[in-house]
Order: C-alpha cells, then sequence, then structure tokens
C-alpha cells in the first residue's frame, strides 16, 4: 500500500514504526538514524545535511500516533475499490506557470509530487505540458555559484517530481531532456552532496535512465572517480536496501561498456568494498557483486587489487556451491582469471586453504560438459602439481588430472 509522504523516514524511504527526532527536527525511523549517527558515526542530519551538535533524539509520538490513525483507516476500507481520482489538471497547470517565479518552490514542488502520483493519466498530462522541461531548469540551478539553502531543497523536491514518472526508451523526447550535460552534472552534485532522500531519488532516476540505454561517457568524463565513489557509497548502504540495487544495476551497466570505467572504478576503491559487501549479501546482491569483481579482475589493475586483499579468495571460495549457479560460475572465472595471470606460491595456498580447491574438485563429479568444468580442469592441471604437495589435495584426482603419483 501506498502511504503519506511524510510518514516515510527519509533514510530508508519506508513506513515509520517508531519514529523520532533529532536536534534539526527531522523525524527518522529510530533505528535508521541511530544506525547513521552511532554506527556510521556521521555528524550531519541526513535530510538538511547540517552539522549536529547535540545527539538527543526524542520519540514523536504525534507521528507515531497519525501513523496509527492512518493504518487503522485503511484497514477498514481496504476491501473497498479505490475512488477515483479528481481531476488536477488545473491546479497542475497553475504550479507549473508559477513554479520558476514563486519564492515558494519547495511547497509549489511538493504539490507537484502529489498529483502525479494519482496516476499515469496525469503523468502523461504533466509531460504534455512542459511539466519535466519546467522541473529540469530547477533541478540545474543547484550549478548556480553559491547555491542556497532553498535552491538546493528546490533541487531535491525537483528530483522527487522526476523519481515518480515513468522513463523509459520508447519516451525519445523525455529521454532526449536527459541529454543535457548540466543537468547530469546537477544530478551528479547531488548525488554526492544531497540528503539520503534526494540521493535515493537521483540514483533511482539513474537506474530508469540505464533501462533506457542512456550514454554515460560525459557523466563519467566529467565527474571522473568523484563519481564512482558516490555510487560505491550508495552500493554500500545498509539501511536503503533500494537504493543499494539501483547502484549495483547502475554499476554493472557502467563497467559493461568500458574499461576505462573500470579502471577509474578501481581507483576509486571499488575491489575493496565489493570484496568486504560479498559475505553478507543476499543471492541477487551475491551474483552482481561477483559480477562486478569479475568485470574488475579482467583488468590487470583489478586483478593485483584482488590479490591483495586479504579477503577476496576467501570470499569468492566461500561462495561457490554455496550460493546458485550463476555465482559459482562466476566464481571459476574469477579464480580461472587469478590463477592465469597471478599465480603465486601464496595465491595458490590461499585458494586451497580457503577451500577454492574442494569447491572445483566437486564440481567434477557434475555430469555432462560445461565452460565452467573445463575451465576447472584447465586450473587443476596448471597448477595441480603445487597443490598435490598438500596432505587436502585428493589422491584419486592425481592420476585423473595426469599428475602422476605424489612422490613428496
Amino acid at each position: 500500500m501506498d502511504f503519506p509522504q511524510d510518514f516515510r523516514c527519509p533514510i530508508s524511504m519506508e513506513l515509520m514504526k517508531d519514529p523520532v527526532t533529532i536536534s534539526t527536527g527531522v523525524t527518522y525511523e529510530r533505528k535508521n538514524i541511530e544506525k547513521w549517527l552511532f554506527s556510521y558515526k556521521k555528524t550531519t542530519c541526513p535530510t538538511t545535511m547540517q552539522s549536529i551538535d547535540n545527539y538527543t533524539i526524542t520519540p514523536n509520538h504525534t507521528v507515531k500516533r497519525l501513523i496509527l490513525s492512518w493504518q487503522g483507516g485503511n484497514s477498514h476500507q481496504s476491501s473497498l475499490p479505490p475512488p477515483p481520482p479528481p481531476t488536477r489538471h488545473d491546479e497542475m497547470i497553475s504550479l507549473l506557470n508559477t513554479v520558476e517565479s514563486t519564492p515558494f518552490k519547495v511547497s509549489s514542488l511538493k504539490k507537484l509530487k502529489s498529483i502525479i502520483e494519482m496516476g499515469d493519466e496525469i503523468k502523461q498530462d504533466f509531460k504534455r505540458n512542459g511539466g519535466v522541461e519546467m522541473v529540469l531548469k530547477i533541478v540545474v540551478q543547484i550549478l548556480d555559484e553559491n547555491p542556497d539553502f532553498i535552491t538546493f531543497r528546490a533541487c531535491e523536491e525537483a528530483l522527487g517530481v522526476l523519481h515518480r514518472l515513468s522513463l523509459s526508451e520508447e519516451d525519445e523526447k523525455t529521454m532526449k531532456l536527459f541529454s543535457n550535460p548540466d543537468l547530469m552534472k546537477a544530478m551528479a552534485v547531488m548525488l554526492q552532496r544531497g540528503s539520503a532522500e534526494a540521493r535515493f531519488y537521483t540514483i533511482s532516476i539513474f537506474q530508469k535512465m540505464v533501462m533506457a540505454e542512456f550514454d554515460w561517457s560525459f557523466v563519467i568524463q566529467d565527474q571522473g572517480m568523484d563519481f564512482f565513489k558516490s555510487i560505491l557509497e550508495l552500493v554500500s548502504d545498509e539501511i536503503c536496501t533500494k537504493a543499494s540495487s539501483c547502484a549495483l544495476q547502475i554499476l554493472l551497466e557502467i563497467l559493461n561498456s568500458s574499461k576505462k570505467n573500470r579502471l577509474k572504478a578501481i581507483e576509486a576503491g571499488a575491489i575493496c568494498i565489493l570484496i568486504e559487501l560479498l559475505p553478507d549479501s543476499n543471492i541477487s546482491k551475491c551474483e552482481k557483486i561477483m559480477e562486478l569483481i569479475k568485470l574488475l579482475c579482467e583488468c590487470a589493475e583489478g586483478r593485483l587489487g584482488f590479490v591483495e586483499h586479504g579477503l577476496g579468495i576467501a570470499a569468492i571460495s566461500k561462495k561457490m556451491l554455496t550460493v546458485s549457479d550463476c555465482a559459482t560460475k562466476i566464481g571459476v572465472k574469477i579464480l580461472w582469471l587469478i590463477c592465469n595471470f597471478h599465480p603465486t606460491e601464496r595465491v595458490l595456498e590461499e585458494i586451497l586453504v580457503f577451500g577454492g580447491v574442494q569447491k572445483m574438485v566437486a564440481l567434477l563429479h557434475i555430469d555432462g560438459r560445461s565452460s565452467t568444468k573445463d575451465k576447472v580442469v584447465k586450473i587443476l592441471k596448471l597448477h595441480g602439481s603445487s597443490w598435490r604437495r598438500y596432505t587436502c589435495f585428493p589422491n584419486e584426482l592425481k592420476d585423473y588430472l595426469g599428475l602422476g603419483s605424489d612422490s613428496s
């Protein structure tokens, strides 16, 4: 069920159960703001970005009562069909005509946001009447020299409006508007400096652009490593899982498109971040993270960063055969790259000690032939002479792989 904007936690964008207010006057879900302040050691308000000196957290009983009342009212009416939305065309046109000149841009944009939430018809009406163009003008104002707080907030609300629009490859006119270099620069700025809510809006818009096969070359060329750092920060977001998922999808698209992009991601610290996220990731996230690591390991710099990270081989080995067939296939590809280009004694020992060899041996017992199984055989034949010195390397595989008897 959709719920009022004021009932959402600005960090997770989900309905609050235990709303609390901090010294800046903004209300959050308790567990989210406590994690932000006390686990992540942040010293700013996620919404306003104001510095925080007083870390007192106060229960917001008023908001909690309103949420409970709203939930109770909806539970009684859930069996009734929703009433048709009222026509809001005139109000929308009035707002579009005045939003650029009014000193109350933030409240006007909030009204626009609530209007276009009423359905696809009103969204199309919004597009037909130049709504997208008008809102984009407000977004790029963030690039003005020394923008004030109101300009910043208006940009955030404008991104909230865009977030609620449907973007697709078929909507060529709208997608062409998003190709504006100034707009992309403004959105990249918000990705780095915006509130948690604004960053979520921005990354979700970026994901829609990925689905429409947007060309990212200008954004990356203009923003460089800072853009990747912002994306990686969202990938690491443990509170807003939607933002993290969007960021992963965008990173996959960007790294797939260019080797230069992979090198910039590596420079931004992607290898380290992805490896450390891998152990606690769910199936879908695990597969995406492993695919990203594989793409980075196709570069010499990525492979070097992988083998130098103390948990790299251990994390990949642990996920093989325990997550999914897809994760196992990607894991073998990663080990194949490492074994071919960095077969140092330490690396080979880690693959054995952390169970990588044992998992590959188990893959040999799977019926049928596959490219994954072929890679396993090649890896074992290539480095079996090094591993057979260890007691944990199965004796029966020595003849199978043509390694001869153990002479030690």
